[in-house]
Order: structure tokens, then sequence, then C-alpha cells
């Protein structure tokens, strides 16, 4: 195999998933339910795998587990969208990263991988307001998912919930979580397909290097 050369992404992750907000799965704990499915989704504001450039792209994961995803034996079947506009060059980049290939914390996400469904180019419209307040994206024709910050009766106007250096934080260590509201949660590709709203969604920042 080819040497991996240095690499480097920052940029913003979210989830929509079944389970009642809080999602557990941030505090390594079960899921709501018992079994968890859901959207993940990436956008890359800065990236690099040596000297091939990943600015801009997205990358987005549809999938399944039961049982706490945290868990040694816990496998979770996924399907995976990578963005379309990718040429060659970034699309072999962008699959060595989140396959687990080129090291650093994607490896240790790609070990909780159970059933490969199928990696497809795609189309993924991505957007995220600059005070969190909403965060969307949506492949046309396979998933959307979207979700508004959580507010109560006593949030503090212009505050988000949220939590510091979540125990089971989908990004890696040292992460924030912000809380929000699912407003549209519907999926129709690899052998999924649901519709629902009001469920848990999470924005967390990420900024991962590899190999090492």
């Amino acid at each position: 195999m080819a040497e991996v050369p240095s690499w480097h992404l920052a940029g913003d992750w979210f989830d929509v998933c079944k389970c009642a907000v809080p999602c557990p799965c941030t505090f390594a704990q079960p899921p709501t339910e018992g079994d968890c499915d859901g959207v993940l989704v990436w956008h890359i504001n800065e990236g690099n795998f040596g000297d091939v450039s990943l600015d801009g792209l997205n990358f987005a994961a549809l999938a399944w587990f039961e049982g706490n995803i945290w868990d040694e034996d816990t496998k979770a079947n996924m399907g995976f969208l990578l963005d379309a506009r990718a040429d060659e060059g970034q699309q072999e980049a962008m699959q060595a990263i989140f396959s687990g290939q080129a090291g650093g914390w994607p490896a240790s996400f790609a070990a909780k991988l159970g059933d490969m469904l199928g990696m497809e180019p795609a189309q993924i419209e991505f957007e995220i307001a600059d005070d969190l307040t909403s965060w969307r994206a949506e492949s046309p024709g396979r998933f959307k998912a979207s979700a508004e910050a959580l507010e109560g009766p006593t949030s503090v106007p212009g505050k988000r919930t949220q939590v510091h250096d979540p125990p089971g934080s989908e990004v890696g260590p040292g992460s924030v979580a912000t809380y929000g509201t699912v407003t549209a949660d519907e999926v129709d590709a690899f052998g999924f397909k649901w519709t629902r709203t009001g469920r848990s969604s999470k924005h967390m920042a990420f900024d991962w290097s590899g190999p090492d």
C-alpha cells in the first residue's frame, strides 16, 4: 500500500436520528428505543490530503444499529454518499479518510462499521446558520435532514443548549455538542426508508488530522 500522506480536515458535523432529545449516544448510553437509525453529515470547511484540496466538500452516511454504539461488539450498518462534485483524486482521498485507512479519528469511527451497504456519488447540499440556530442537508431523492436549535421556557436568548466534552462524541474527544430538534428526517436509500420530525439532532465541529 502506498504511504499515506499527511492530511487535515476541519468542518461541521451533525446528525438526525430516532432518539428522543437528548440523544443518549452522546452520553455513551443505549438508544432511547434500544436501536437507532439516522443520518450523519460532514461538511469540510478546510481540508487537504497531501496536496489534494478537499475544501467545501460533503460526505454523508445513513446508518442503523442496535444496542449501545460504544460497546465493543456493537456495529452499525451504513451506506455512504460522497459529494458528486469531487474529482477522482478527491474521491480517493475522502474514501481513504472516511474508511479509516488514513488513520486519525475516522479510523475509530470506521471500526464501528457492520454491514457496508454501499458508497455512491451524490449531490449533497449543506447549510448551517452562523449562530447555530439551525442546520440542514439534503441529497435529492435520498435524504433530507434538518433541525433547529433546542429551546425551552428558560432558554437564554442568543445562547445554545450545549454539552462540552461529551463522553460519546461521534467526532472524537474534546468536542462541543449543540442540541437541536429535528424539523425533517426523510430517508429513502440503501434499503432504509423513514419520515419523522421532533426527534434528536446535534451539531459538532470536527478537526482531524492523520495518519497518526
